[in-house]
């Protein structure tokens, strides 16, 4: 086997530059069932461990630490009430109540609910969180709107104020965007020239098509999400654009307003191939994951595995363009063998 002679962030900064790495990129995104498996399984005492031995270029996440005002349990910094769900194969952490779903005008919003103040967290928790990782990724800045509006007025209300109610969507939305714009101005502050990506994401694809019209996300979603993705450019960062499903139709816009890199490429969906994607695309995008996480990983056998890894890299990483991972957190009934085969397939014919 070849020897590395790059460190996992520089390995990412090649691929972003389309320059040629030592090896293929991998990326690790799992539940903490899935990699408590995993860790124990490996005789390791830590993630790192895991990530070493398995030659994982994994992307680090760094946040601000919440110190505002006191939250009641179970509820965030938004006045939306959790609660922990198990799925049978994982626990997950669900909004089950909504602060702002009964209201009926932006007015009425402004008038009674008091929205976070980004001096609520401690941005100098930041530098705390980089250190002794700053050879890996840094990924720091978050930005998903529609997601946490969907928390606040409830998702059925949510997809129906589009059409309803739209200056409540754009009043609400300019509250988000101000509070994760200056968290992620801040975030970048405190370590400059150490951020390497920021999280611009928003899911709009579900198996068969788009969940929102293309003319809402073009209205609502986009304009926003480029006022950030110009700041992560200027500061010589790159945008982490998730989104899931099939969103094959607004990708065009995607890339005008200036994402780099797509993840998570649920390529079973429709209008997803993986082929067309490359084809009409990789010139634009650096394409993230692709590693099927709804049949393949947790119910394929290890040649099913291997044989997608490979697949992945002959289309996705055709002249390069890929980071291989998972397509979204795998889940705890994904068989280690699975895991361990896609890692070992992707490190032992990923060298370029």
């Amino acid at each position: 086997m070849p020897k590395e002679t790059l460190s996992p962030r520089e390995r990412w900064l090649a691929v972003l530059n389309r320059e040629k790495p030592d090896r293929l990129p991998m990326d690790y995104w799992a539940t903490e069932e899935t990699t408590d498996r995993l860790r124990k399984h490996l005789g390791c005492e830590s993630e790192f461990e895991i990530f070493k031995k398995l030659h994982i270029d994994k992307v680090i996440k760094v946040e601000p630490k919440y110190a505002g005002p006191a939250l009641s349990p179970g509820y965030d910094e938004f006045g939306c009430q959790h609660k922990n769900m198990s799925y049978g194969t994982g626990i997950y952490d669900e909004c089950i109540s909504h602060p702002l779903s009964d209201y009926d005008s932006a007015e009425k919003i402004k008038e009674n609910y008091t929205w976070p103040d980004p001096d609520w967290w401690d941005y100098g928790s930041v530098k705390k969180q980089i250190k002794g990782k700053e050879a890996y990724p840094i990924e720091g800045g978050y930005y998903e709107p529609f997601l946490t509006y969907k928390d606040l007025r409830g998702p059925e209300r949510a997809f129906m104020d589009l059409v309803e109610n739209p200056e409540i969507v754009h009043f609400c939305l300019d509250r988000l965007f101000d509070l994760s714009f200056t968290k992620t101005k801040r975030i970048y502050e405190q370590i400059p020239g150490k951020v390497l990506l920021t999280y611009v994401a928003e899911d709009m694809g579900s198996q068969e098509d788009l969940m929102i019209s293309p003319s809402h996300i073009r209205e609502f979603l986009l304009p926003r999400m480029k006022k950030i993705i110009d700041f992560v450019h200027e500061q010589g960062a790159f945008v982490f654009h998730h989104n899931d499903g099939s969103i094959r139709r607004i990708i065009p816009d995607l890339i005008e307003i200036g994402i780099d890199i797509l993840n998570p490429i649920q390529w079973r969906c429709e209008n997803m191939e993986r082929r067309r994607l490359k084809a009409d695309f990789g010139e634009q995008l650096i394409f993230h994951g692709a590693m099927d996480n709804q049949q393949t990983l947790p119910f394929g056998s290890k040649e099913d595995v291997k044989k997608e890894v490979l697949e992945n890299l002959n289309t996705l990483g055709r002249a390069g363009g890929y980071i291989l991972a998972p397509c979204h957190n795998i889940q705890s009934n994904t068989p280690l063998e699975n895991i361990l085969t896609m890692y070992e397939t992707g490190y032992t014919y990923g060298w370029t």
